[in-house]
């Protein structure tokens, strides 16, 4: 007998929402917690003319603490890894493939393999390994750039995420970031987006976030709407745009972690041509990762052009409170194609 599981977390929204799909659809799902998911692994059962439709959802981590990043990174990366090999033994489709998942969660690697496809994307910084304050600020006079983004190449919902903004001429500095040094706990991630301009402060802040390993990409111009800033959450699934959302912000930073503005894209008028390039560039990028049904991406548009650029993806990015709390449709959409496997056994359309 095929059967549909999603192994996540209890009580997430994640889990509710995709429970309410399911039951909708008449799709019996099983839930696995990740503090299970060994035990179900090898409790598995073989199923002749059956086995299992699997959504893997992200696990949960408690710590604030930026330099605890890469650990928890890899140690999920493990995990990802145990279910690729559960899925050489047993009878596995997935949602997304753990290998799909993996490419995603390295900023550096997605964003490469995106620019080699010919994809447009925000730039990195060409640089060298181990850069510190001063070889940044050395690099961004070389390449003519006062302005950049730089992202921890692992985590999410704007962890460690900052925007630099750099005068040569006059030595001003800006630093918005939400990374902060703590007496007690360290450099941590705080939810909260603040201000640097002293200098010294925001040297000794960018020497700590560039030794957790950082991307460095330009800071574009965004397009802007009624005063604020933004760019667009699409999510992606089997070449279908299902939601597309704006976040809007009066900062540089526009993740609605940090309490931004989400406003649903028709509201801003943006004309058919705009929208059939964006989901034109949100299919390609889709393509550009075979086992990926499902994504979260992340689009900038340029102000002025409006032209697109994929700032990053998320295979884990479907989580839409302006989505779920409306129709669920992205959550339908992933019931739909559970409900599909089990009569079929074939997910894809």
């Amino acid at each position: 007998m095929r059967q549909a599981v999603l192994l996540g977390n209890p009580d997430t929204k994640r889990t509710e929402y995709l429970r309410q799909a399911a039951a909708r659809a008449a799709v019996p799902v099983l839930f696995v917690d990740w503090a299970d998911y060994t035990g179900w692994i090898d409790n598995m059962e073989d199923n002749p003319g059956g086995g299992y439709f699997l959504k893997i959802d992200p696990p949960l981590w408690k710590s604030y603490a930026l330099g605890e990043l890469d650990g928890l990174v890899s140690g999920y990366r493990g995990r990802l890894e145990e279910l690729e090999r559960a899925a050489q033994r047993h009878p596995i489709e997935f949602l997304n493939t753990p290998l799909s998942i993996g490419q995603l969660l390295d900023k550096r690697e997605c964003k490469a393999r995106l620019s080699a496809f010919g994809l447009p994307v925000t730039e990195m910084l060409q640089g060298r390994k181990g850069r510190t304050a001063g070889k940044l600020l050395e690099e961004m006079k070389e390449q003519g750039v006062c302005q950049v983004f730089i992202k921890p190449v692992n985590g999410s919902g704007a962890a460690g995420v900052s925007a630099f903004r750099w005068q040569p001429r006059t030595g001003q500095m800006a630093l918005y970031t939400c990374a902060l040094e703590r007496p007690d706990t360290g450099f941590v991630n705080t939810k909260c987006l603040r201000r640097f301009s002293k200098p010294a402060e925001v040297v000794s802040l960018l020497d700590k976030l560039l030794n957790l390993d950082c991307v460095v990409e330009r800071w574009y111009a965004k397009a802007e709407y009624q005063g604020y800033s933004y760019d667009l959450r699409a999510v992606m699934q089997e070449e279908r745009m299902d939601f597309l959302l704006a976040r809007l912000s009066k900062g540089p930073i526009t993740n609605l972690h940090l309490n931004n503005h989400p406003l649903e894209a028709a509201a801003l008028g943006l004309s058919k041509t705009v929208l059939e390039e964006v989901e034109r560039v949100c299919r390609k990028a889709m393509d550009c990762f075979p086992g990926l049904r499902s994504a979260g991406i992340d689009i900038l548009l340029e102000k002025g052009s409006l032209r697109p650029r994929i700032i990053e993806m998320n295979a884990q990015g479907d989580l839409i409170y302006q989505d779920i709390y409306n129709h669920n449709v992205i959550y339908s959409h992933q019931a739909e194609m559970m409900k599909r496997w089990m009569e079929t056994g074939n997910g894809m359309r």
